[in-house]
């Protein structure tokens, strides 16, 4: 049980000012809540399990190469987020109150599946969940633990995403969005160059 509550505790506090926060508050502003809870907890289940499975192999992958991949990713997503926030057509659409239309819950899961594991990967949070797991020899309530933790904080992030999507223009979140998705491009490729 131990490893269970060390887990949970280490992963959740790590976590809640993390870029897992922003990220799935971003998504929450951009898709339906459901979807998106659904999607961030396979990505973070499968995390989990790679994480716990592996142990400490995790913390031997080079820093500089999972900054990279990080970097890159955050980067193509601030692109994504600009591009559309910036768009005439979607300011237009959602200023007459008609939206840009519903995403199907398959597409808006797999969109916050794929979001959250590519940022996931190699963060503090998996690299902690591999350490804990060699190292109380529990892969299994590490695994628990962790994945509880980030649950979550998915679950904190989507009921404030929520609510901000129902005060502010989706243009306005999709603009700020892409900006702290930027930042996390360039903070991850100055770590990557470090």
């Amino acid at each position: 049980m131990i490893a269970f509550a060390s887990a949970f505790a280490l992963v959740f506090v790590v976590e809640l000012p993390d870029k897992t926060l922003v990220a799935t508050l971003i998504l929450t502003t951009r898709y339906r809540a459901w979807p998106v809870f659904v999607g961030v907890s396979a990505a973070f289940a499968l995390q989990v399990v790679i994480a716990a499975a592996f142990g400490g192999v995790l913390t031997l992958l080079p820093e500089q190469a999972v900054a990279a991949v990080v970097a890159l990713l955050f980067a193509s997503g601030a692109f994504l987020l600009l591009r559309e926030g910036f768009s005439k057509q979607v300011a237009d659409t959602v200023d007459q109150g008609t939206g840009t239309g519903p995403v199907s819950f398959p597409r808006a899961a797999l969109t916050s599946f794929g979001v959250l594991f590519a940022a996931e990967w190699g963060d503090a949070s998996q690299i902690a969940t591999a350490g804990l797991s060699a190292r109380y020899a529990e892969p299994v309530l590490v695994g628990l633990g962790a994945w509880l933790a980030l649950v979550s904080v998915a679950g904190i992030a989507v009921l404030v995403g929520k609510r901000l999507a129902e005060r502010i223009r989706a243009h306005l979140i999709q603009r700020v969005a892409g900006l702290v998705f930027a930042a996390f491009a360039v903070f991850a490729g100055v770590q990557a160059i470090a």
